[in-house]
């Protein structure tokens, strides 16, 4: 289900974007900082500690780049004066010195540019290309997307041909406008953190059409984000915009003015993720919704920022990218380090250096071979889906986030072997209790027993 939130802009463009970049949709604030991440990891001041003076340019440099970003999302601005940038750009993977300053013997180099764009997408793309940063993971964001090569883009004009709707009713071909209003209207999903009634949700979503008509501007922030009806309002550990049913309007629309800096902050963290990772062997910080408690952005932020100091403090020695491909997620109520049957590490915040460093180097070769199991067993999973789906005649089979895969293909390969036509046409969840939800979903226990799966 998504939220229709519109209009959008043509984006012009520059002369060093893919041609695919006039037709692109608008990048939400959300989005600018994921599409950022490989630019934050390679200039970002604590990775500079042995250079104080670059650590300084940086710091200054990011302070004027957020400044920038922040004007770019506030309605109806017009144009922003030019900002020329210099930044100190480490060593990465995705880094390439072709056209560039070379690294140095320290493993940076310095860049040097002026932002003159109109808006996030551009922006985005000039900051990575400055860098040589690759921009391939920015194109799935978009519809549309054909792959060119940088440096082989066309300059376009920036005030491309506006045709008449009778042209394109005449010719039959399509309205590249249409196609981003449609766009446009599927990028906020909404969703619901708990099994809430039909009634229950109608009166959640009337709640929320009314505040977009009596306040569209401040929703607008909004936009591109994942909307959570839940118990508490905030941002989510994982960046969802939480609204809490119990609250009104004011605190819906405090929120949703509070958005940039939550954004500034899910940048922020992002970045204490990949320190993590980076003094940890390459080893990659995950938040696993269904096996994590709920947490707000600026709880998981702290749990994060301690277990981060702590580790700068015993300087583990890990060979750097040891331990790439290799999962993580760190737990406040935990006082040993465990490895799940998923594949992922769950490390306490507060867990003893020297154990967590014999810990995950004595498991790493288990861990591997547990993430392979999973992708294994998740094609299993997604085949007897389709497989019970399509057998009973099933309008939709699905689980609770708290149901394994392994708990579900055992449901599914016994589900398979019975006979069971009067779930012809109806919704099955595969819970933990047997019940009937108020839109007549049915839950069965995952474990059901032969006879007792339907009372």
């Amino acid at each position: 289900m998504f939220c229709h939130l519109r209009p959008m802009r043509r984006l012009c463009l520059e002369k060093i974007f893919p041609h695919w970049f006039p037709y692109s949709r608008a990048l939400s604030g959300a989005e600018a900082v994921n599409a950022l991440r490989p630019f934050y990891f390679a200039v970002h001041p604590d990775f500079f500690g042995q250079h104080p003076v670059e650590r300084e340019i940086n710091e200054n440099s990011l302070k004027r780049l957020s400044v920038y970003l922040e004007n770019l999302q506030k309605p109806g601005f017009k144009s922003l004066k030019p900002t020329q940038l210099t930044f100190y750009v480490r060593e990465t993977d995705q880094s390439s010195s072709d056209g560039q300053e070379p690294f140095s013997t320290s493993g940076f180099r310095a860049v040097k540019f002026t932002l003159h764009t109109r808006d996030l997408l551009s922006t985005v793309l000039y900051i990575l290309n400055s860098c040589s940063l690759s921009i391939e993971h920015i194109q799935s964001l978009n519809t549309n997307v054909h792959t060119q090569p940088l440096k082989e883009a066309k300059r376009m004009p920036d005030r491309p041909i506006k045709w008449d709707k009778s042209y394109y009713s005449f010719t039959g071909f399509k309205d590249p406008d249409e196609d981003l209003e449609q766009v446009s209207r599927m990028e906020t999903t909404l969703t619901w953190q708990r099994s809430w009634g039909i009634a229950h949700r109608c009166s959640q979503l009337h709640s929320l059409s009314r505040l977009a008509q009596q306040n569209l501007e401040t929703l607008k922030k909004a936009k591109g984000c994942t909307i959570i009806f839940t118990d508490r309002s905030g941002m989510s550990a994982v960046g969802h915009v939480m609204l809490g049913t119990m609250d009104v309007h004011h605190h819906w629309t405090k929120l949703f003015e509070r958005l940039p800096s939550y954004f500034d902050l899910q940048r922020r963290l992002m970045i204490l993720e990949d320190q993590i990772s980076y003094l940890l062997g390459g080893i990659q910080v995950v938040y696993i919704e269904e096996l994590q408690p709920v947490l707000t952005l600026e709880e998981y932020y702290s749990l994060l920022d301690v277990f981060y100091n702590r580790l700068l403090k015993s300087r583990i020695p890990f060979h750097p990218r040891s331990l790439r491909g290799l999962q993580m997620i760190l737990n406040s109520d935990r006082y040993a380090p465990s490895l799940h049957e998923l594949g992922h590490f769950n490390i306490p915040t507060l867990c003893d250096p020297a154990n967590l460093q014999w810990f995950i180097l004595t498991k790493a070769q288990q861990a591997r071979e547990n993430m392979k199991r999973k992708e294994e067993l998740k094609v299993i999973e997604n085949e007897l889906i389709q497989a019970s789906t399509k057998k009973f005649s099933l309008e939709k089979l699905y689980k609770e986030p708290s149901i394994s895969s392994t708990q579900m293909v055992d449901c599914c390969k016994r589900l398979l072997e019975q006979s069971l036509p009067y779930l012809h046409g109806m919704h099955l969840c595969i819970s933990h209790f047997y019940s009937v939800m108020q839109d007549g979903d049915l839950c069965i226990p995952w474990n059901w027993k032969n006879g007792e799966a339907i009372k």
